[in-house]
């Protein structure tokens, strides 16, 4: 549970290369996530090209922090699934565990929401070439982070009800 009471959004990034070994790790956290049906949507680009991250970094009013992180993931989902209603769900699932096991390994990133605005789709599918059975969910920026910062205790007691 340190990982969820630690992992902050981090969107500022020492130019560190992330190691193999760690994305590795990280794409293996996001694979083990539950999905609808075990239906696993799931696609993963790893970019670390600079020149495509400055195109990410433009694709969302949100996603300038990409430019400058040494690489990042986007998650894709497949258009046709047996539980279609559920893939965007399982994407968002497959997001939280790259972000905990980032924050466990002393990595830092933060979820750049692309689905489901149309456009914003459209570009991040754009600028990687997607095949056409393949829609973008999410961008991930991921690197060390530049500095600590601490999670605040967003325990509210009056969001709990009981029955």
């Amino acid at each position: 549970m340190k990982e969820i009471f630690h992992r902050v959004s981090v969107r500022k990034f020492e130019e560190t290369k992330v190691e193999k070994e760690k994305l590795e790790k990280l794409l293996r956290a996001a694979m083990q996530s539950p999905s609808a049906m075990n239906q696993q949507p799931w696609e993963f680009y790893v970019i670390e090209d600079k020149d495509i991250l400055l195109k990410l970094s433009k694709a969302t009013p949100y996603s300038m922090c990409v430019k400058n992180a040494p690489m990042a993931i986007v998650i894709c989902y497949q258009k046709e699934t047996p539980a279609n209603e559920y893939k965007e769900i399982d994407c968002a699932i497959a997001t939280e565990n790259i972000l905990l096991e980032a924050d466990g390994l002393g990595l830092g990133g933060v979820m750049i929401g692309v689905a489901p605005v149309e456009e914003r789709m459209q570009k991040v599918e754009e600028i990687l070439s997607l095949p056409t059975n393949l829609r973008a969910f999410t961008i991930i920026p991921i690197g060390y982070p530049l500095k600590q910062k601490t999670q605040e205790d967003r325990y509210n007691p009056s969001k709990v009800h009981y029955i």
